[in-house]
């Protein structure tokens, strides 16, 4: 009996610690907690932010470039820093952009709508090369001439191509002594820098500088230049701003009917399975904290559908546990031991438990995969939470059930069987 309890209390208060690391955080690990504000990215429809819809300014346009038009807005993204955005392809010639924490819409369709063609001119406007010729582009932060002073600029590498035409170029430029004597560095045909030109100019190496360059500034002309050029010009179709406020209230309230439905049903599972149902809630208490734990750590964007999937998912665990419970009891019914018959059911419904599951994890990916927006939070949250689910149910409900078995515990009703015949073969 010892041994039992024993396995039973070291597995609840190492669910226990669970439970406290993922609501107070780690700061050995710096993992933040659960209810910190920061500690779960948000989806546009919990914390509020903007939503852009562009359209490709093209006739015929491939699904090869659209795609490449969604990789290059992500990392047009993740250079401004809005690690948190999103984009998806919308039919054949559309993408929908969201930016969560965002309120400045014009900004953003300034920033991301821009086609970055990065263009070398001389005074007569003749274009020497193009941003294709860029191998690198990087912020840096330091002296850009001999007298010393610091300031950000952007650092670029050019290809062999452009530093020979470069060299040529530089050659006949530094002669004029009309003034005219400088390269027009242009991004969308603005001049972003016009730096004069002294001696013939041979390096790969070369910087955009403009004394009124913030760190910001600079990080954004390095980043877009770096994501390529779009193959088409991009028009914002529609875009919208959604309110915060809506966002934090229904966050509030799918939260408190998850808390809610997460107790209902502990207290289902314990009133009608007595230890089995007890062991199914701590499996849950166990469930809910390895999926806040996956939230906050791979920081997985969490929306008002992911929050639906997590709830199907729960309910998807306490499935499997009905299944494994009625098997254990039928099997008790047959006259077996506690033991024996918690190994026959477990394995009987293992079956039907791994190919219900199957079939969501696949229904789930290929929402991730053809989904779009809130679709694909749906899905994500749906993938996780089946996954977890299952080996909740399979794994840390049979432990512990196995456990409490140990413990020598023979009296029927304590396993959901009726008071009729509540004593197994043999028991005193």
């Amino acid at each position: 009996m010892s041994k039992g309890i024993s396995k039973f209390v070291v597995a609840v208060a190492l669910i226990a610690c669970l439970a406290v690391i993922v609501s107070f955080g780690f700061a050995p690990f710096h993992l933040k907690g659960l209810f910190e504000d920061d500690a779960i990215n948000k989806g546009l429809d919990l914390v509020g932010g903007i939503k852009i819809v562009y359209e490709a300014d093209a006739e015929d346009v491939t699904d090869d470039q659209l795609t490449s038009v969604v990789s290059m807005m992500r990392s047009r993204l993740d250079n401004l820093g809005y690690t948190e955005g999103t984009v998806t392809k919308v039919g054949s010639k559309r993408v929908e952009v969201q930016i969560p924490n965002v309120s400045d819409t014009a900004e953003a369709e300034k920033k991301l709508g821009s086609t970055a063609k990065l263009e070398f001119k001389d005074y007569q406007d003749n274009v020497l090369f193009d941003g294709g010729e860029i191998t690198s582009a990087k912020s840096v932060y330091g002296a850009v001439d001999n007298s010393g002073v610091s300031q950000y600029y952007v650092s670029l590498e050019l290809s062999d191509k452009a530093k020979d035409i470069f060299s040529e170029k530089t050659e006949e430029i530094s002669s004029y002594t009309d003034g005219n004597n400088y390269v027009a560095i242009c991004l969308d045909g603005e001049v972003q820098s016009s730096p004069q030109v002294s001696e013939k100019i041979t390096s790969n190496s070369i910087m955009i500088t403009n004394p009124k360059f913030t760190a910001e500034q600079a990080d954004w002309l390095a980043g877009v230049i770096t994501s390529g050029q779009l193959p088409f010009a991009l028009n914002v179709i529609s875009s919208e701003s959604i309110s915060p406020q809506l966002g934090a209230d229904a966050f509030d309230s799918s939260m408190l009917a998850a808390g809610i439905g997460i107790l209902l049903v502990m207290l289902f599972m314990i009133v009608i399975y007595r230890l089995p149902g007890l062991v199914s809630a701590i499996a849950l208490v166990a469930y809910v904290g390895i999926i806040a734990l996956i939230l906050v750590v791979f920081q997985i964007n969490l929306s008002l559908p992911g929050i639906a999937g997590i709830v199907l998912s729960i309910g998807m665990s306490v499935d499997a546990n009905v299944i494994i419970f009625e098997r254990v009891k039928e099997e008790l019914r047959l006259g077996k031991t506690p033991k024996s018959a918690v190994k026959s059911g477990f394995k009987r419904a293992f079956i039907a438990i791994f190919d219900s599951n199957v079939t969501t994890i696949i229904a789930s990916v290929v929402l991730w995969i053809y989904g779009t927006g809130f679709v694909q939070g749906f899905a994500i949250t749906l993938f996780i939470g089946v996954i977890v689910s299952m080996l909740s149910a399979i794994l840390i409900s049979r432990f512990l059930l196995n456990a409490i078995v140990d413990m020598n515990i023979k009296n029927l009703w304590l396993y959901g069987i009726g008071k009729n015949n509540n004593l197994v073969k043999g028991a005193k």
